[in-house]
């Protein structure tokens, strides 16, 4: 059974730093290009970074970049997002996405606000 359970949402105040996991089975995890992706109200779910399976490639959304780092434990089947220097625009719905040929999984997501 394939699982992706985020944790480490929440509300934090602007310039505040959080870290997102997303603990991953049921897959061959290292496989699979690993994903964080946002969905804030009224809005289209956004990329927000991506890493791949076992070259170390990165990407970033152009919003995100210099304040988010998105890495990976193959061994921990886990995949993290730092986020740091958050914004109220940062606020969102947080999904862990997990890719692989014709394979696309989801996590449930996790809240994060940015407020004071």
């Amino acid at each position: 059974q394939v699982q992706l359970v985020e944790s480490g949402g929440g509300l934090v105040q602007p310039g505040g730093s959080m870290r997102l996991s997303c603990a991953a089975s049921g897959f061959t995890f290292s496989s699979y290009l690993m994903s964080w992706f946002r969905q804030a109200p009224g809005k289209e779910r956004e990329l927000v970074a991506v890493i791949g399976d076992a070259t170390g490639y990165t990407n970033y959304a152009d919003s995100v970049k210099g304040r988010f780092t998105i890495s990976r434990d193959n061994g921990k089947k886990t995949v993290n997002l730092q986020m740091n220097n958050l914004k109220p625009e940062d606020t969102a719905v947080y999904y862990c996405n997990a890719r692989f040929t014709n394979n696309n999984f989801w996590g449930q997501g996790t809240q994060v606000t940015v407020s004071s």
